[in-house]
C-alpha cells in the first residue's frame, strides 16, 4: 500500500467524527467541552492579567516621566564669603542651556523647591512647591497640557498652579486664594518669621498621579525665589530626555554640562526598585497562570484516554485496513490538538476584548460594587489601565499550543500502540 502524506484529509475526516462524539459516548464529549473551556479561560485569564499588567507598569511610567524630571541636575552646597552655606546654580541660566544643548535632551528648566503649609476654608495642607517659569510649565506633558485641567495657565504669573486633590482637600477653585506658610522665612535680628502670602488661584492641573495631585503647587520662577529665599540662585535643572528609558546613557554628557559640583538624580534612582518589583511580579503571576494552561490542558489527556478506550474497535478496523501506527497517532493527535486550538483561539478573543474594553467592563463592576473599589490614594492612579501588546497575545498562544500539542502525543501514541487482534479479539 502506497504511503500517504501526513495529516491527509482522510485523517481530519476521521478525527472530525470521533470529536462529534454520539450520545452513547456522551462522556466525550462532556470532557471534550470542559477541556475546550478550561483552555479558553485559561488563555483568557493569562492575557487579561498581561494586559492589566502591563497597562499598569505603562501609566504608573508615564504619570512619573510627564510630571517629573527624568533627570535632575543639582550642585553640592557650597560656602560663601560670609561663611553661610549655599545651594543650587548661581549661573542657572547657562547651565540649563548648556544641558538643553545637548544630544537627546528635549528640557532643561530651572527650579527652585520647597515644602510649606497650604491653608484654606480652616484646612491646612502640606504642600510641595516647584517655583518655575511659565514657559516650562507649560511643556510639561501632564501639567501644560493634561486631561481635567482647568483655569488659564496664561495667567500663571499672577498666582499659583494646584493639583486637582490638593484644591479639592482644601475646597478651592479658580479665582478663589490659598495662603502659604513657610517657617524659613525673613531673617531679623530676633531671629527668622514665618513667612505668610496668599496667592490666588489661576490653575488646577490633574497629572493623573494622586500623590502629585494631592501635595504639588506651582508658583512663578521669580515669586518662589523671592518667597524661598533663593534670590539669584536656582535649586536645580529639571531636564528631560527624548529616550527615558535609556536616561542612563546621558550620565556622562549631563554631569560634564552640570559643572564641576554637579550632581544626578534620575528618574530610575527614584522609582526603579519599584518597577523591579513589578517585573518579578509580572514573571510570577506569569508562572503561575502557566500552571493554569497546563491544567486545563491536561483535561484534553482524560478526554482523549476515553475516546481511544471507546475506539478500540474502530482503531482494530482501521489497523487491518492497512493504516499505519503513524496514521492512528495523527487522527488522535488531530481530536487532541483541535481542541487546543479551539480553546485558545476563543481564549484570545475573548482576552483581546478584555483589554480593549476594560474601562466600560470596569465601571460596570464598580458600579455592582456600589462604587468605591478603586481607591487612587492606594494605588496611586485613577483607574485600572489595560495596555495589549503582541509578545504577551503569542506568549500566551505559544503556551497554550505548545502544552496542547505535548500532552496530546501520550494518549495518541497509546492508541497508535494498540494491537489490532487485541482489540477485535471479543467483537
Amino acid at each position: 500500500m502506497a504511503a500517504t502524506a501526513p495529516f491527509s484529509r482522510f485523517e481530519w475526516m476521521i478525527a472530525w467524527r470521533y470529536l462529534r462524539a454520539k450520545r452513547a459516548e456522551g462522556g466525550v464529549s462532556v470532557m471534550t467541552w470542559i477541556s475546550l473551556i478550561g483552555i479558553t479561560l485559561a488563555v483568557f485569564a493569562l492575557i487579561a492579567t498581561l494586559s492589566v499588567r502591563a497597562g499598569f507598569r505603562a501609566e504608573f511610567v508615564d504619570t512619573i516621566l510627564g510630571a517629573n524630571a527624568h533627570v535632575t541636575v543639582y550642585a553640592m552646597a557650597e560656602t560663601d564669603e560670609f561663611g553661610r552655606s549655599l545651594r543650587g546654580f548661581a549661573d542657572y541660566d547657562d547651565v540649563a542651556a548648556r544641558i538643553a544643548a545637548l544630544p537627546g535632551v528635549t528640557r532643561a528648566a530651572p527650579l527652585v523647591k520647597g515644602q510649606v503649609m497650604a491653608t484654606a476654608n480652616g484646612v491646612n495642607m502640606g504642600v510641595e512647591v516647584f517655583g518655575i517659569r511659565a514657559a516650562d510649565l507649560a511643556t510639561l506633558p501632564r501639567i501644560g497640557s493634561g486631561a481635567g485641567h482647568q483655569g488659564d495657565i496664561g495667567r500663571f504669573d499672577q498666582g499659583i498652579a494646584l493639583g486637582s486633590a490638593l484644591a479639592r482637600e482644601l475646597n478651592l477653585g479658580v479665582g478663589d486664594r490659598v495662603r502659604l506658610i513657610s517657617p524659613d522665612g525673613v531673617k531679623t535680628a530676633f531671629g527668622t518669621s514665618p513667612r505668610v502670602n496668599a496667592y490666588e488661584v489661576v490653575y488646577i492641573f490633574t497629572a493623573g498621579r494622586y500623590d502629585i495631585d494631592r501635595t504639588r503647587a506651582y508658583l512663578p520662577f521669580a515669586e518662589a525665589q523671592d518667597y524661598f529665599n533663593r534670590e539669584g540662585r536656582a535649586d536645580e535643572i529639571e531636564v528631560m530626555v527624548q529616550d527615558p528609558e535609556a536616561v542612563d546613557s546621558h550620565t556622562a554628557a549631563l554631569m560634564q554640562a552640570g559643572g564641576e559640583r554637579a550632581l544626578l538624580w534620575s528618574w530610575r534612582d527614584a522609582s526603579g526598585a519599584f518597577l523591579r518589583a513589578l517585573d518579578i511580579e509580572d514573571n510570577i503571576m506569569f508562572i503561575i497562570l502557566s500552571i493554569l494552561v497546563l491544567i486545563a490542558t491536561m483535561n484534553i489527556v482524560s478526554g482523549l484516554i476515553m475516546l481511544v478506550k471507546n475506539k478500540g474497535r474502530d482503531i482494530g478496523i482501521l489497523r487491518t485496513m492497512g493504516l499505519t501506527e503513524g496514521a492512528i497517532l495523527r487522527v488522535f493527535f488531530l481530536c487532541g490538538a483541535s481542541t487546543g486550538i479551539i480553546g485558545t483561539a476563543l481564549g484570545v478573543l475573548l482576552g483581546c476584548l478584555f483589554a480593549i474594553y476594560i474601562d466600560p467592563i470596569f465601571s460596570f463592576v464598580n458600579y455592582v460594587a456600589g462604587g468605591g473599589i478603586w481607591d487612587p490614594s492606594v494605588r496611586g492612579i485613577y483607574n485600572l489601565p489595560a495596555k495589549l501588546q503582541l509578545a504577551d497575545v503569542l506568549s500566551a498562544v505559544a503556551l497554550s499550543l505548545g502544552l496542547s500539542f505535548i500532552v496530546t502525543i501520550f494518549p495518541a501514541r497509546r492508541a497508535a500502540r494498540m494491537n489490532p487482534v487485541e482489540a477485535l479479539r471479543y467483537e
